[in-house]
């Protein structure tokens, strides 16, 4: 059994964000219900990997139910950004998406990350419910938010430092 299960249901606002410089970045995700605010803490990948399936979820959704209206994708930059104060409550181990048909909510499901030797039934659980469209706001911020990284060198596809990038391709090491 989890230590603790949170519902935030429904949300009345979720994002992602990173916080700090790029690659030294914190990735979050925020969602809001009322005066409660929950935050997770998340790997760049797991937001990347986020924002892609949600984007793949929402249209498998359109072709099982052609009925529902399309999901919009509009948002705010400036309501998409994090707010303080950031206390997560966890590192994201595992991220899930679900569906409800009868209230036509999403489900991005969380579970904490826990060290070797723990007991893998005893991780806790925040499940962030919210709308097609709100899902797909996070989505397309979520993907922007990762493009806002450090440059990708074009030779070995390496992540580029400020400060400069020695290329493994250029001296001949990595094929």
């Amino acid at each position: 059994m989890p230590r603790f299960e949170i519902d935030v249901d429904p949300c009345d606002h979720i994002t992602a964000d990173a916080i700090g410089l790029p690659g030294q970045r914190v990735f979050y995700i925020q969602a809001f219900q009322a005066a409660r605010t929950v935050t997770v803490v998340i790997e760049k990948i797991q937001l990347q990997s986020l924002s892609v399936g949600i984007e793949q979820f929402l249209a498998q959704l359109a072709r099982q139910n052609p009925h529902l209206p399309e999901a919009s994708a509009d948002f705010y930059e400036a309501q998409m950004r994090i707010h303080p104060p950031v206390e997560p409550i966890f590192r994201a181990g595992e991220i899930g998406l679900g569906y409800d048909r009868e209230r036509d909510l999403v489900v991005i499901v969380t579970r904490e990350i826990l060290m070797e030797g723990d007991d893998p039934d005893e991780a806790a659980v925040i499940r962030f419910w919210c709308s097609r469209s709100q899902a797909r706001a996070l989505a397309r911020w979520g993907a922007e938010v990762v493009q806002r990284g450090r440059p990708i060198c074009p030779q070995c596809g390496q992540p580029m430092e400020p400060e400069g990038h020695f290329c493994p391709k250029k001296n001949g090491h990595k094929h």
